[in-house]
């Protein structure tokens, strides 16, 4: 039988940030728990949303919460139609859609790719990756689309984790990706090395630090069109030689020419959003997303040796973007 969700209030948490109240109001819930609660906008104050786990909560707030309902311990199965690019006994590559989450977590336990590869791969996924991502070597952002590689046995994992933890520095692993940034850099073709942490102003953001924790980051890029009449976007390859969280987004960001779509590293430039013609601002509110796709994968395969290679193109709504676009080059 399922947990119902339930709903905790207090009047007389003690004043301060706000998960520090609530975890002192509640102790049978983690500090944590109520972080990842308050950024799901689960956490009101006064009758008001608040997603922000320093606000200061004053003597006397009305503090309310909804706990959702225990979820299942493990993925399960579910019959979903996958976008299969290749397929044998040893892995499985897929052209995700966008949308598609990757793997269970906070807020998305269910319609994940991991839930759909049970489905399809039975007993034979790789549980490497822990009961919560069986067979996963890399992941994408579920806005982002494009190509992914899945073991679907131990070995198999072992050989794929090893190319990706190399990134590509031995000639094994290929990935590329296509985006649309705003403007145009100054350099057509060049590298971004700067590494990444996660943010300390906001953790659900990842940021170019020099702190003691960042890893390395490094992205190639190119540009391969510039759009527009004066211009005002760039159709860029990246390449990535490392594989760190929202890495070409990130990196974009800080050289000033962040992804069309992005509300999270591009949210400085709605405003040129608005100045779009009408067919490509359309086209970008249809799009709904950061405007990247990863089109290349190359790898060794982790049984024969063999060198795959798969492009995917761009689908229709990030095509829709760059044909609107490109309308106004003239």
């Amino acid at each position: 039988m399922s947990v119902p969700s339930r709903r905790l209030e207090t009047s007389s948490a003690p004043a301060g940030r706000l998960d520090k109240a609530l975890a002192a109001a509640f102790p049978d819930v983690s500090r944590a728990r109520f972080q990842a609660l308050i950024a799901d906008g689960a956490v009101s104050v006064e009758g008001s949303p608040v997603t922000e786990a320093r606000h200061r909560v004053k003597p006397g707030d009305m503090l309310s919460v909804l706990l959702p309902a225990a979820a299942p311990a493990l993925p399960q199965a579910e019959d979903m139609a996958l976008p299969i690019v290749f397929e044998d006994k040893d892995l499985i590559v897929i052209d995700k859609p966008s949308g598609l989450v990757v793997h269970p977590g906070a807020g998305n336990e269910t319609g994940t790719l991991v839930n759909a590869l049970i489905a399809h791969c039975g007993d034979s996924l790789s549980g490497i990756g822990g009961v919560r991502r069986p067979g996963i070597v890399h992941r994408l952002d579920k806005d982002t689309s494009g190509l992914l590689v899945v073991a679907k046995n131990d070995r198999a994992h072992h050989g794929l984790s090893e190319q990706f933890a190399a990134h590509g520095r031995d000639g094994r692993l290929e990935r590329s990706y296509l985006a649309i940034v705003w403007g145009v850099p100054e350099r057509r073709k060049g590298s971004i090395e700067a590494a990444i942490d996660r943010s300390t102003a906001n953790r659900r953001k990842m940021a170019v630090s020099k702190g003691a924790n960042a890893r390395e980051a490094v992205t190639h890029y190119e540009v391969l069109e510039v759009l527009g009449q004066p211009p005002v976007a760039s159709l860029v390859r990246c390449v990535l030689e490392t594989g760190r969280t929202h890495q070409i987004r990130v990196h974009m960001a800080h050289i000033g020419h962040p992804l069309l779509g992005d509300s999270v590293y591009g949210s400085g430039f709605r405003t040129s959003a608005r100045k779009l013609p009408d067919d490509a601002g359309e086209a970008l509110n249809a799009l709904n997303r950061q405007a990247l796709h990863a089109t290349t994968l190359g790898f060794e395969h982790p049984r024969t040796g063999q060198q795959l290679r798969f492009d995917s193109p761009a689908p229709e709504d990030f095509d829709n973007l760059l044909q609107a676009l490109r309308l106004n080059n003239t």
